[in-house]
């Protein structure tokens, strides 16, 4: 089970750093997909910095929470996508839940279990 643990974490590791390569890269597509309006330079050193580098940075984490003992990293990484979730559920209360935020959310909600999934298989096989 800890394979089918490994490949899922690697995964969402990909999935982050690529995103974040794309942020970094293409900041105005990346911006224009998540329904952003960068305000010029400013805003779309923004997108790229914060956004590009959150998704790097979650990336990271997880990616490097897959080395033997490292698995405490994935509950970064997932704290990381709830906190981004939750902000979602504060929007959802203020401003409603547009069908469009709904798949972003339910996603974040997956990559949360799979790496808290990840982290219980991986602090398993870690155990002497």
């Amino acid at each position: 089970m800890t394979w089918v643990a490994r490949i899922l974490v690697g995964l969402v590791a990909a999935f982050f750093l690529v995103w974040g390569l794309r942020f970094y890269f293409s900041p105005d597509a990346m911006a224009a997909e998540f329904s952003i309006a960068p305000s010029g330079v400013p805003g779309v050193s923004t997108v790229r910095g914060d956004l590009g580098g959150m998704f790097i940075g979650v990336g990271l984490l997880a990616a490097s929470g897959l080395r033997r003992g490292s698995h405490r990293l994935l509950y970064s990484a997932a704290t990381i996508i709830g906190a981004v979730a939750f902000g979602r559920v504060v929007g959802f209360a203020f401003e409603g839940t547009p069908v469009t935020t709904i798949v972003p959310f339910v996603a974040e909600l997956v990559f949360v279990a799979i790496l808290l999934f990840g982290a219980v298989r991986l602090r398993a096989e870690s155990r002497p």
